[in-house]
């Protein structure tokens, strides 16, 4: 059975128009840095296919950074040599190709913000495929920013992320205040992705895609639960245990609101008593008190108990009246009802007289039946010479 997106790891495949994002630069202080597009994505799921399309032989500065992402460098010729820009139809057919090829892949990242992508994003759509797109705000088609599923801006990469790292003892080192960052980093990654119960599973796959060299052994625990607890510790995060599964599940981290506390439960209808108020504050005595002191502000009423009836006093009680209810009056219109008949009894069922049936006739008498007769025996005529012979 195939699991759903929701339960699984989504696998991505980003394509990249270079020259439709080295346009969008000109004029601009800034350059373009995959790693913040990169490290972005991983958050969505684990990257598996990572091609650029481009000549490079005009953007020669840029494929040390890429090739240093281990992202693949898609040759095109010049404009000039073939009469029109084939960079595009390249990303298109490797992108179909890899929707009917590779089925795992169920994400599909373009980085450009040309329109003429946008047919290619709505048969991605069509194959039953997650599309997310990505470009400059100012070099982006409205087109194919409404069809993608999910658009990111670079210019909203490159905003600082929200605070979220609480202070932490200046007696914990430095590596492990690296690690304590990349773990609230992939807590606000998961929340970002809208992940409502967060185990520590997710946690920890998140970590490893951000740095895959992540490993909590390194940092003296031997689990990821160990980390987890070290860092409740530390006031970043909390923990709790899943009913269902046993593992650990982060309810709160960073600087992220306390969820309310609950009310205690009620006993009977009442609640709990304060922790500060003892037993003689309801009119009794307090544990270890003394007879006069614990008394309560509320007085409790003596009530006597009924005495017990003696047979001497049985002429004081009083006669108690019976209650019988009272029928209401039949309205003057109604005429009364008719007499009932006495009820007669039912004459009694004739008994059926048992009718005799007939002896059936006797039967007749067959003849006894009589042997057949032999048949007559036969004249045979002899002299001498042929005695014997059957003359007929």
């Amino acid at each position: 059975m195939k699991a759903s997106p929701a339960d699984s790891e989504h696998a991505l495949a980003v394509f990249i128009d270079f020259e439709n994002l080295a346009m969008g630069f000109n004029g601009r202080r800034d350059r373009f840095e995959i790693g913040r597009v990169l490290e972005r994505l991983v958050e969505k799921g684990k990257i598996v296919v990572k091609r650029a399309y481009c000549d490079w032989s005009r953007f020669g500065q840029y494929t040390g950074p890429l090739h240093e992402a281990a992202i693949e460098l898609i040759e095109i010729p010049k404009r000039s040599a073939t009469g029109k820009n084939s960079a595009d139809i390249r990303l298109v057919v490797d992108a179909i190709d890899l929707a009917y090829s590779k089925d795992h892949i169920d994400t599909f990242c373009i980085v450009s913000g040309d329109s003429d992508f946008s047919p290619l994003v709505s048969k991605l759509k069509e194959l039953g495929k997650h599309v997310i797109g990505l470009g400059l705000a100012n070099a982006t088609s409205n087109l194919l920013r409404d069809n993608c599923d999910e658009f990111i801006y670079y210019e909203d990469l490159a905003k600082p992320a929200p605070a979220v790292v609480p202070a932490v003892a200046d007696s914990v080192p430095e590596q492990k205040r690296k690690m304590f960052a990349l773990l609230l980093d992939s807590l606000l990654a998961l929340r970002r992705e809208n992940k409502e119960v967060i185990y520590s599973s997710m946690v920890k796959d998140t970590m490893k895609r951000k740095k895959p060299s992540f490993n909590e052994g390194y940092y003296g625990y031997e689990t990821f639960s160990e980390l987890l607890e070290d860092a409740q510790k530390q006031g970043l995060l909390e923990i709790e245990k899943s009913k269902s599964s046993g593992t650990y599940v982060v309810t709160r981290f960073g600087n992220e609101p306390k969820s309310p506390e609950r009310k205690p439960r009620e006993a009977n209808g009442r609640e709990e008593p304060r922790s500060g108020r003892s037993r003689g504050s309801r009119g009794g005595r307090g544990r270890g008190e003394g007879r006069g002191e614990g008394r309560g502000e509320v007085r409790r009423e003596r009530v006597e108990k009924p005495r017990p009836i003696e047979a001497d006093d049985s002429e004081e009680i009083p006669d108690v009246p019976t209650y019988r209810p009272r029928l209401a009056a039949p309205p003057a219109d109604v005429p009364p009802p008719l007499p009932v008949e006495s009820a007669k009894a039912p004459p009694p069922l004739p008994v059926p007289v048992p009718v005799e049936k007939a002896p059936p006739p006797p039967r007749r008498a067959e003849p006894p039946r009589q042997a057949p007769k032999p048949p007559p025996a036969r004249r045979v005529e002899g002299d001498g010479f042929g005695a014997g012979l059957d003359l007929d």
